[in-house]
C-alpha cells in the first residue's frame, strides 16, 4: 500500500492526500515532520535529503517534492482526468502547478507564519503588510483568470492544478486580515467545497 510520510497541517502533505482521495488510492500516512524522533533522522534523510515532507513510498519506489508526487500519482493510478495526456492541456496544468509553487506560495509565507502560526520570527508588521500586498496581487491574477474560465484553473475540468491552488485559496480565506473582494475566487472556492475530497483535506480546519 502507498505510504505517505508527513503531518496533515502541512499544505504540501495535503496536496498528496487530496490527490489520493480524488484517485481513490488507498494509503497509510505516518506522522513524520517537525518533531520526529532524532533516532529517525538518518532513515528520513535517506528518503529525502532535504528533510522535508511529504515523502511517499510506493512499494520499492520513494520520492519527494509535492507537485512531483501528485503528477506521479495521476500518471501511476489512471488519473488522466486529473492530468490530461494531451500536450497542450498537460502544459496548462503544469503552468499553474509551477505558478502555485513559485509565485503564489512564496507571496503568503511571511503573512501566514506571522498571523496564523504566530511565529516569533515573523512578527515584523512591515514584512507582514508586504507579504499581504504580494499575496493580494497574486490572488488578483487568479481572480481575473478564473473570471475567464468560469470553472476551474485550466477550464471546465478539475485537475491536479486545482488541488495545489485550491489549498492556497483555502489558506487565503483562513488567514485573518482584510481581504479584498475577489468574486471569481470566491465562486471557485464554493465549487471546490462541493468536492468530497476537499472536505477531507482542503476545507475548514485545514489552514
Amino acid at each position: 500500500m502507498l505510504q505517505i510520510l508527513g503531518k496533515t497541517p502541512s499544505i504540501n502533505v495535503r496536496k498528496v492526500l487530496w490527490t489520493c482521495a480524488e484517485l481513490n488510492v488507498p494509503f497509510e500516512r505516518e506522522d513524520w515532520g517537525s518533531g520526529f524522533r532524532s533516532t529517525d533522522v538518518p532513515e528520513f534523510l535517506a528518503l529525502n535529503p532535504n528533510a522535508q515532507v511529504p515523502v511517499i513510498r510506493d512499494g520499492e519506489f520513494a520520492m519527494w517534492e509535492s507537485n512531483a508526487i501528485v503528477r506521479y500519482l495521476a500518471n501511476r493510478y489512471n488519473g488522466e482526468h486529473l492530468y490530461p495526456v494531451n500536450p497542450e492541456s498537460r502544459a496548462r496544468v503544469d503552468q499553474w502547478l509551477d505558478w502555485q509553487a513559485t509565485d503564489l506560495n512564496r507571496s503568503w509565507v511571511y503573512a501566514f507564519l506571522g498571523l496564523v502560526r504566530q511565529s516569533p520570527a515573523h512578527q515584523d508588521k512591515d514584512q507582514i503588510a508586504l507579504s499581504i500586498r504580494n499575496w493580494t496581487r497574486c490572488m488578483s491574477i487568479l481572480d481575473t483568470h478564473l473570471a475567464g474560465t468560469q470553472g476551474f484553473v485550466t477550464g471546465d475540468q478539475f485537475t491536479i492544478a486545482d488541488v495545489a491552488i485550491g489549498l492556497s485559496v483555502n489558506r487565503w480565506f483562513g488567514t485573518p486580515f482584510d481581504h479584498p473582494d475577489l468574486p471569481a475566487v470566491s465562486d471557485y472556492y464554493k465549487r471546490l467545497a462541493g468536492r468530497p475530497a476537499f472536505a477531507l483535506y482542503g476545507g475548514a480546519g485545514n489552514v
